[in-house]
């Protein structure tokens, strides 16, 4: 039990004394650059899946008749 009190004290020592945090402007920008590539990538896989999905549709079509 102490090994697990001693790991979250260093830790929390690391965090508070040794770690250089971005600034918050900077910290917003990048959240809102990832928030924007994430849709951007989310809109490309939709795209290519409709694509894909009505390519293999048609294809059953043909098949069938």
């Amino acid at each position: 039990m102490a090994g697990i009190v001693n790991y979250i004290s260093e830790s929390y020592n690391e965090l508070k004394n040794h770690v250089t945090w971005t600034s918050w402007p900077e910290a917003q920008r990048l959240t809102i650059l990832v928030a924007v590539f994430s849709i951007i990538f989310s809109l490309a896989v939709w795209g290519v899946d409709s694509l894909f999905s009505s390519v293999i549709e048609q294809y059953f079509e043909w098949i069938k008749s």
